[in-house]
């Protein structure tokens, strides 16, 4: 498989993770030709830190049971704001406040994106 599907795939599976954890919010940015660090930048935003708890052990269980595991996570320990990075793809997950200062939309405006949405909220 090349590496386009395979992240585009990873990226898909990520995504919904988040959904079935009630993300909101959810954006993905394709930031390859901007840093060498990773390709895309998935945001979202959590209602509380109980909820950041559960979005972000919800990913690491089910990216473990896929054999995909985190070469770091920080902000775990406060879950105001928690970066996953999955090498290829770095997760942010936000409280609204946190999202709203740290602005990474802003710093990656430049990267083509796209929304992740649930059916329900596109209608």
């Amino acid at each position: 498989m090349n590496k386009i599907k395979e992240l585009d795939d990873f990226i898909n599976h990520i995504g919904e993770l988040l959904l079935e954890k009630k993300a909101e919010k959810i954006l993905v940015f394709d930031v390859e030709k901007f840093t060498s660090v990773t390709d895309f930048v998935i945001i979202c935003t959590s209602r509380s830190t109980t909820q950041t708890k559960a979005i972000a052990d919800y990913i690491r269980q089910n990216m473990k049971e896929s054999n995909s595991l985190p070469l770091s996570i920080e902000g775990y320990e406060n879950l105001n704001w928690v970066l996953m990075d999955y090498a290829n793809v770095v997760i942010h997950i936000f409280l609204p406040e946190y999202r709203e200062f740290y602005d990474l939309e802003r710093l990656w405006g430049d990267a083509n994106s796209y929304k992740i949405e649930d059916d329900v909220n596109e209608r």
